[in-house]
C-alpha cells in the first residue's frame, strides 16, 4: 500500500520535530537486528532521555535537509535508524555503541551534534565520555579545590602559633609539676 503525500507530509514534520527537539541525533544501520533486540535497544535510549526509530531514508533525508542539517550523499542509503537524544547526548552514544558491540548488527553511520555532522569515530569518542553528573562532580571538584586549598593556607599560621602556645604551656605545667 502505497504512503499518500499528506502521510509524507506528517512524517517528515515528525522528523522535523524530533531534530528540533534533540540535542543529539545518531545515525545507526540496523540490518540483521530483531524486533526483539530493536525493542531492548529502544527501551534503554527511553531510560535515558531519548528515542529510537527506523526512518524512511527519502523523507529523513529531506527532514533532515528542510531543518539545516548538512547531508552527506550516502548518509541515508541502506537500512537507517536514527537516535534522537533530547536530554543526554553523550548516554544516547553510549547507549548506542555498548548496543553494537554487544549486538553486533547495529552499525554507527554518523551522528549531529547541535546540527554539526559527526562522523562514527566521533561518536564512539563520545560515548567514552563519562555520564553527566560525574562530569559536573569533577568540575565542582575542579572549582572548589583552590578555595579549599586557601583556606588550608590561611589556617596554617594560627594553628602553628596555638601548637608553639600549646608547647609552652605544657612545659610551663611539666616545670611546675617537678
Amino acid at each position: 500500500m502505497a504512503v499518500t503525500k499528506e502521510r509524507k507530509k506528517e512524517i517528515v514534520a515528525t522528523y522535523q520535530d524530533w531534530l528540533g527537539n534533540s540535542q543529539a541525533v545518531f545515525l545507526a544501520e540496523y540490518t540483521g537486528l530483531t524486533m526483539k533486540d530493536l525493542d531492548s535497544l529502544r527501551s534503554k535510549v527511553r531510560e535515558i532521555g531519548g528515542e529510537f526509530h527506523v526512518i524512511k531514508n527519502t523523507l529523513g533525508k529531506i527532514a533532515f535537509e528542510e531543518s539545516g542539517y548538512e547531508v552527506p550523499k550516502d548518509l541515508f542509503s541502506g537500512s537507517t535508524a536514527a537516535g534522537f537524544a533530547f536530554e543526554d547526548a553523550p548516554a544516547m552514544a553510549k547507549a548506542l555503541d555498548e548496543f553494537s558491540k554487544s549486538a553486533g548488527a547495529l552499525k554507527i553511520k554518523a551522528g549531529y551534534l547541535d546540527q554539526s555532522l559527526v562522523t562514527a569515530e566521533e561518536v564512539k569518542a563520545l560515548a567514552e565520555l563519562p555520564p553527566l553528573p560525574v562530569v559536573r562532580a569533577m568540575l565542582l571538584g575542579t572549582i572548589m579545590a583552590p578555595a579549599s586549598q586557601l583556606a588550608r593556607t590561611l589556617a596554617e599560621p594560627a594553628r602553628q602559633v596555638a601548637a608553639v602556645l600549646q608547647a609552652y604551656a605544657d612545659s610551663k605545667q611539666l616545670a611546675a609539676d617537678n
